[in-house]
């Protein structure tokens, strides 16, 4: 058995090394994880450590600075890509139900989804627009950090053997159509069409280090601030908050809270079990 303070000399050596290829990745490119949650980054630095075929973390550090290729490689192993359409389908219910009647009386709507990974929910959010007849007044901003998956979501193509989960979601969500109307298959995929891709901006943004960009009626960020520590987690509360016009909407993960954060007090929950709050301050 391993000597206690052996494995304590380990863990303290292993942080250092995470603190400084970090600091490798944001002095030389600019990405910046350095605040994301300690365990979560470790994990991802330690999978990509392996797939990369490095022995330690600190062999990755040169490979940052001195091979771009290795850096982007690296940080695309960061990225947990998890989404699928109507995902946590009582939140699209709910908001059917407790956010557009409201969306009914404004002349035009901006929504913002902050994290918006392959596009999956950000389309399921333009057919509840397109089916409440709000789509042709909206205006969605698609948002990640991810490049690959920002040019994925925007070409609307996902896998068939998705679409039977995707259905029951979509049922559950109060869908009023065949979900099937939506795309057209080809082969083992399908496509999403054209009209629900007409009002939807995708764009490159990070909620580390990128300000706010316009004010929203409506604002999305579904299981990301999970990912955050305590610090970057506050952050982003700020730029939502800066971000959303007053008696506007946030939504967050169903892992996510409102709480301990200091615009908590700014926000009324329209429904907390659905993590569905107003702007009242």
């Amino acid at each position: 058995m391993m000597n206690p303070l052996v494995n304590d000399e380990y863990a303290e050596r292993e942080k250092i090394e995470v603190e400084l290829l970090l600091q490798a990745i944001y002095r030389m490119y600019g990405y910046d994880f350095r605040n994301y949650a300690y365990d979560y980054i470790r994990r991802r630095i330690r999978h990509g450590m392996q797939r990369m075929g490095e022995e330690s973390i600190a062999s990755l550090i040169p490979r940052v600075l001195y091979q771009p290729d290795s850096m982007q490689q690296l940080v695309n192993y960061f990225m947990v890509n998890v989404t699928e359409m109507f995902r946590d389908p009582s939140m699209y219910l709910t908001f059917r139900q407790k956010v557009v009647p409201y969306l009914r009386t404004y002349p035009h709507i901006r929504i913002w989804h902050a994290g918006c990974s392959t596009g999956e929910e950000v389309l399921s959010m333009a057919i509840v627009l397109q089916e409440e007849g709000l789509y042709d007044k909206a205006r969605i901003y698609a948002t990640d950090i991810d490049d690959d998956a920002l040019e994925s979501a925007q070409k609307g193509i996902f896998p068939l053997r998705n679409m039977k989960a995707y259905t029951q979601n979509y049922i559950r969500s109060g869908g009023t159509r065949d979900f099937a109307d939506y795309y057209t298959a080809q082969h083992e995929s399908v496509i999403f069409h054209s009209s629900l891709m007409k009002n939807i901006v995708f764009a490159r943004h990070n909620l580390v280090t990128d300000q706010s960009f316009n004010e929203f009626n409506v604002i999305l960020c579904r299981n990301v601030l999970i990912y955050f520590n305590r610090e970057l987690q506050h952050r982003a509360h700020q730029l939502f908050y800066e971000s959303l016009a007053k008696l506007g909407f946030l939504v967050l993960g169903d892992k996510e809270s409102i709480l301990f954060n200091p615009y908590t007090h700014c926000y009324e929950a329209m429904d907390d079990r659905e993590k569905l709050y107003r702007k009242i301050k």
